[in-house]
């Protein structure tokens, strides 16, 4: 029971949803920057939405299947294969998956999961410690990648998918909604009157922008602080850093606001030169936005689990 890689893609690593409670030791949760497509990736093949699938980043894998699986691609477009769907892979079959066509990074849940050792709990790859996923690192040729017992459909391949909420609409110009952080008042209104662009120089840690410096009134040392996934922080060159999966869990950067946990996967999609503009909202207005997305969820994950039944 495992899959063969026959080709890598540019950058595909193996994820669960992250290498928790242990941020106070340093060690960032990692995990996959978009968790929604992750998560519905694995619910469409009866997986649980923890389960180990692969990350893939704008050019996707071959890989060859020595049984029969369900497989599930979600996020970004891969040329390919239909997205959001279950598809049926048969023993000795090639999966060939492309560029990505609309966003950065996709999802490939395959019925059972990946098994990998655990790291602190986590099959997580956190590349710049070189620990979990498969072997510390990204996939390359020749990989063999174990799978566990997986779940078959009851009704064969039914042409169902998943369509509209909670998928989020990926665009390369976006309006991330944010609250406040905690040195927010200690800068202009320059974060909510531009538009920033993307920069290439952006990975898994965070996402680096460009625009008009963003200006800082006072000048005083801060003690490092605790940052999250979402977390801005403003250098001392004015141009804001999205803290994403691989973040570090301490910074001395000012913290001039927070992207809100719903949006998050829109930032998980977006490529370089891409245009983004953020928005403030409440406190409350962003607790209930994620309450939305997670009962939508939470309906999807109900539908799905009277269709499938554990193989012999």
């Amino acid at each position: 029971m495992e899959v063969k890689i026959h080709k890598a893609g540019l950058l595909t690593t193996v994820q669960d949803l992250g290498r928790t409670g242990h941020r106070s030791s340093g060690v960032p949760v990692c995990g996959p920057m978009d968790t929604v497509a992750f998560r519905l990736a694995n619910l469409l093949v009866g997986n649980n939405e923890t389960t180990a699938a692969l990350e893939i980043t704008l050019l996707g894998p071959e890989i060859e299947f020595s049984e029969d699986r369900l497989i599930a691609v979600c996020g970004a477009q891969l040329s390919g294969i239909e997205v959001n769907r279950p598809h049926l892979i048969k023993k000795g079959q090639k999966l060939n998956l492309g560029a990505c066509t609309s966003g950065v990074r996709s999802y490939l849940a395959i019925s059972g999961g990946i098994t990998t050792e655990l790291i602190l709990g986590s099959q997580s790859t956190y590349l710049r410690g070189s620990f979990g996923g498969f072997k510390g690192r990204a996939l390359k040729q020749g990989d063999l990648l174990s799978l566990g017992k997986g779940r078959t459909l009851k009704e064969g391949l039914a042409k169902f998918y998943l369509s509209g909420s909670p998928i989020p609409p990926y665009s390369s110009a976006l309006t991330l909604r944010v609250t406040v952080g905690a040195q927010h008042s200690e800068f202009a209104a320059g974060l909510f009157t531009q538009s920033f662009k993307v920069s290439p120089v952006s990975d898994r840690m965070g996402l680096r922008l460009q625009g008009k410096a963003l200006q800082r009134k006072v000048s005083k040392e801060l003690t490092s602080s605790a940052v999250v996934c979402g977390t801005i922080q403003v250098p001392a060159d004015g141009q804001p850093i999205i803290l994403m999966a691989d973040a570090q869990t301490l910074g001395g950067y000012p913290q001039i606001a927070h992207v809100c946990a719903v949006d998050l996967p829109l930032v998980a999609q977006l490529k370089a030169l891409d245009a983004v503009e953020f928005s403030l909202i409440a406190l409350s207005h962003a607790h209930e936005l994620l309450r939305q997305r997670e009962h939508e969820i939470s309906l999807i994950r109900e539908g799905l689990s009277e269709r499938f039944y554990f193989s012999a």
